[in-house]
This record gives C-alpha cells, structure tokens and sequence, in this order.
C-alpha cells in the first residue's frame, strides 16, 4: 500500500513539473542608488525565483559605432559595481538572476534597426559591443548568476554580422558557466540563426493578440493560437525551450494591439485589459513542458512609489496584474510538497 502512495505521488509530482520548475522572474530596473532590503522585499512577495538585471551601454544615433557603458555618468545600477550589488542582495534573498546587457539609442530609438554605414563602422561596434558583453558575462561568471543574456532586440546587428554572433557566443562560453540566451523581438525569433548554440530560445513576448479596447479573456486565448503553435514548433525543430525573456502589458485600452508600445501617449487606463492579459499568458504557457518561465515587464526599485491605479504604464505593480503574478508565482512552492 505505501508503495502504491509513493507511485502516486511520484507521477503526481512528475506531472507537475512543467508547471511549476519555471523562471518565475521580474525585470528589476535599475537605480540610481544600492539595493536595499527593503527594495527586494516587493519582489519577494509576488514569489519571484527570478530577476533580470540591466546594465546598459549607450548609442548616440541609429548609425554611430560607438557604445558608451560602465561610465560614471551612469546611474549606479547601470554600472559593474552597480550590477554587482543588486546581484549580491538579490542572491542573499535566495532569489536568481539573469544578466541581460541592453543597448539604449538615444531618444528610445529601436535597437532592431540599427545599422552601420560602412564595414570600418561595423567593425568599430563589434570591438565595442564584444567589450561591453564580456565586461557582463566575466561578472555573471564571478557573481555565479544563472543566466546570461548577449544581447536584446538587435536583429539587423545579427542579420549583418553572423559571423560576429557566432564568435561572441564562443567567446562567453569561454568564461560564463551558466545558461546563455538571446532576447529576440517577437517578431524576430523565428529567423534568428544560433538558437542551437544558446540554452534557451529567448523571445520579447509583445505578440500582437487582437484589436478589442477590452480584450475578454476568450479573445486573448484565441489570439495566442497562432503565436503558440509556432513557438512549439521552433522549440521542437532546435531542441531548446522557450524563455520570455520579456513578457507583459500596459494597462491601458487596447492593450492587446500592439503590446510593444512604450511610447507616453494619454490612452485610457484599463487595470482589468492588463490583469486579464497577464492571467492569459499564465494559463496559456506556464503548463507546457517546452517553455521555460519569463519576466515580467518591468519592475521598480521603488514600490511604493510607482504604478498605482492612475498608470497606463507596464508596470504590474500596485495594480490588480500584480495579484495574477503573485497567485502565479506562488505555486511554485507547492510542488516541493
């Protein structure tokens, strides 16, 4: 008889396991100023196992080759010792990191469609950009971080220059022992050409779901549909899991048409269109054995100061998408029962 329990246990446990063993993880902004306790504690409680921590390097135009990067004209958590420190406090608080490196163009430009004008010009990127990852993957290494990011939304970089990708993956495996990955656009993944070289199949899960001003919870399932089955596929064809390296919603109308937006317009707020959305993409992936968890966009330092119920902005926090996350997140420890 107790051998019968501890089958039925087993396979109840085992069964499981796709749902709760994920990246359950926020994109931890960063700050001006050291992380403190009472910084992580938010993030502690909605259950995350997981934050992303962004260092970043700066671009002066679409078509300029020089990144600037760990500057002391740079906010404190955008820099090594910066990163470093939100890495330790966050491990102290039994809580994994990824390490994702993002470029900003100046006036939020997008980095997709950054180009250089001539090969001297790609040349003098690549020093630049190769410096600036392996400053972050020598520090993902010495913090022993779980993962390591090479780069966010860069498709013409990566298009242009294969040869350079293939190389730098090479060169942070050399020194990073950890997981590595790459954060596609959504509409980038697809075509993206060393998935078989990385640990997980990175996606900026801003899909486009349906055109509705409060989108049901109905129509956001069906528009996952397509997005989904293709997801699955690729996860098949290259034999690696997918990561939502990014992943959320603004709470404003029309949320569902065009996730991608960042840009400060005075559409309506829709605390219910986000939380519905957030649930969606739970119900929807957290369960599948060939996804691996994601984080959330995006999470302030400051709690209590930010989001609320007047913000049309990405930020689940203080808002009812916070709770979705939260009950989300929260399962995990359930399955070490």
């Amino acid at each position: 008889m107790k051998k019968l329990i501890f089958l039925w246990v087993f396979a109840l446990v085992s069964c499981s396991s796709s749902k709760f063993d994920k990246v359950n993880g926020v994109s931890f902004v960063s700050s001006g100023e050291e992380a403190a306790q009472h910084h992580i504690d938010p993030v502690l409680k909605v259950s995350a196992n997981y934050a992303a921590i962004m260092p970043f390097g700066f671009i002066r135009d679409m078509d300029a080759p020089e990144l600037v990067f760990n500057s002391d004209h740079q906010w404190y958590g955008e820099r090594r010792e910066g990163v470093k420190q939100y890495i330790e406090k966050l491990h102290q608080n039994g809580v994994s990191v990824m390490v994702k490196p993002q470029i900003w163009i100046f006036r939020g430009a997008f980095t997709g469609n950054m180009k250089m004008p001539s090969e001297e010009d790609w040349k003098r990127l690549e020093s630049s950009y190769e410096e600036f990852i392996l400053l972050y993957a020598q520090l993902a290494e010495e913090t022993q971080s779980d993962i390591f990011c090479i780069g966010t939304e860069l498709k013409t970089f990566v298009n242009e220059r294969p040869q350079f990708w293939n190389d730098l993956i090479q060169k942070v495996r050399a020194i990073y022992t950890g997981k590595v990955t790459y954060a596609a656009n959504w509409d980038e993944y697809a075509g993206t050409p060393f998935w078989s070289e990385l640990d997980y199949v990175g996606v900026n899960a801003y899909f486009p779901l349906c055109e509705k001003e409060t989108p049901t919870i109905e129509t956001l399932t069906e528009g996952w549909q397509p997005w989904k089955t293709k997801m699955r596929e690729i996860a098949e064809q290259v034999d690696r899991p997918i990561l939502f390296t990014e992943f959320g919603y603004r709470s404003m109308d029309f949320t569902g048409k065009k996730p991608w937006l960042v840009d400060r317009n005075q559409m309506d707020v829709n605390l219910k269109a986000q939380a519905d959305a957030t649930q969606v993409i739970f119900d929807e992936f957290w369960g599948e054995d060939w996804f691996a968890g994601g984080f959330v966009w995006k999470w302030f330092m400051q709690h209590d100061q930010v989001g609320g119920h007047e913000d049309n902005r990405f930020t689940p926090q203080n808002k009812p998408a916070e709770s979705v996350i939260r009950k989300q997140y929260s399962q995990v420890k359930k399955s070490s029962l």
